[in-house]
């Protein structure tokens, strides 16, 4: 991997106080853009061949069986409730390399939405978002349930949720979104980030935001074009909505990487010990905060549910991660 001090790209930085906007689209963005899409399509297709007519509310789906289970264990009613639920959780980030002038800068993290099957959990995440003080917002992904066919429920839910949030947004896309969303999203004022990366300032100083596309089922990521135009040595963070790619993100130089994508295991034994997380990764690494070598990170649980509209002994989240500096 070429590191940051190899490359000599311009780094696209904006003033906090105007709009922060992508680094608009070229010719590597179009060319990745028809690749996704290409996947896509190929997923659809055999999604479309193996379940014709496909419902996930069929009494031969998974759902069916996952909430017959419940229910047989009294467990199913107690879980719904607890699925719309949202907290709102706090991190401190303290690193040697952050900025003077962004202490105590705020970040307001929001994952997993899975609008269709988690409404109850989204207005409660609508009401919560209006009163909370933060200077940045980011989204990491699955905004819609499943993985193929229609996906306008989604962006409602999306467009309902931005009228609560304050400037600037930026957002990847998950394993369970469409390429087809971008435009829409970007239509909304939220700057999605394809294996891009923005720098944000305020003042003579200023630190980086990268986001890379889905790792984990399409696996378009590319984390050295994210960090290609970041400075050795400069404090930066990368989306992406699964944190499985934790040892590229820590040898790129980052130093902090924000994800979803697991749930947090969404239906846990006794002391929120997951059963799966759906990703290969340390356990430790399925929930919250965590550290791998320099780089810090945090995966949150998420807003929505998946498959089963439940959650046991892991509530829904949304986080406020707050930037410290750290002495010597």
């Amino acid at each position: 991997m070429v590191s940051r001090a190899q490359q000599n790209v311009p780094v696209a930085a904006v003033p906090m106080d105007s709009d922060l906007k992508t680094r608009p689209a070229a010719g590597s963005r179009r060319l990745h853009l028809r690749r996704r899409l290409d996947i896509e399509r190929a997923h659809e297709a055999r999604m479309a061949h193996r379940f014709p007519g496909f419902d996930v509310d069929s009494r031969y789906s998974l759902h069916s069986l996952i909430r017959t289970a419940l229910r047989l264990a009294g467990l199913y009613r107690r879980g719904a409730r607890n699925a719309e639920r949202v907290e709102v959780r706090r991190n401190v980030v303290r690193s040697r390399r952050l900025p003077s002038r962004f202490a105590g800068f705020t970040i307001l993290h929001i994952s997993d939405l899975h609008v269709e099957m988690s409404q109850g959990a989204n207005e409660r995440l609508r009401a919560l978002v209006g009163d909370l003080r933060y200077d940045l917002c980011v989204l990491t992904g699955d905004y819609r349930s499943r993985t193929f066919g229609p996906f306008a429920a989604a962006l409602d839910g999306l467009r309902a949720l931005r009228a609560h949030l304050r400037d600037p947004v930026y957002a990847v896309l998950g394993n369970h979104d469409t390429i087809h969303m971008v435009p829409p999203l970007e239509g909304m004022g939220v700057g999605v980030l394809l294996n891009e990366s923005t720098a944000i300032v305020r003042g003579d100083q200023r630190i980086h935001l990268a986001g890379i596309d889905d790792a984990h089922f399409y696996r378009v990521d590319h984390i050295a074009a994210a960090a290609a135009g970041i400075p050795a040595g400069e404090f930066s963070i990368l989306l992406s909505h699964t944190p499985e790619i934790y040892r590229q993100a820590a040898q790129a130089g980052f130093d902090l990487l924000l994800s979803g994508h697991t749930h947090g295991g969404q239906i846990c034994l006794p002391g929120s010990i997951p059963i799966t997380l759906e990703a290969v990764l340390p356990r430790h690494m399925g929930s919250g905060a965590w550290t791998y070598r320099q780089m810090q990170g945090y995966t949150s649980v998420g807003v929505g549910a998946c498959i089963v509209p439940v959650r046991l002994n892991c509530p829904p989240e949304i986080t406020l991660h707050h930037l410290a500096a750290r002495e010597g």
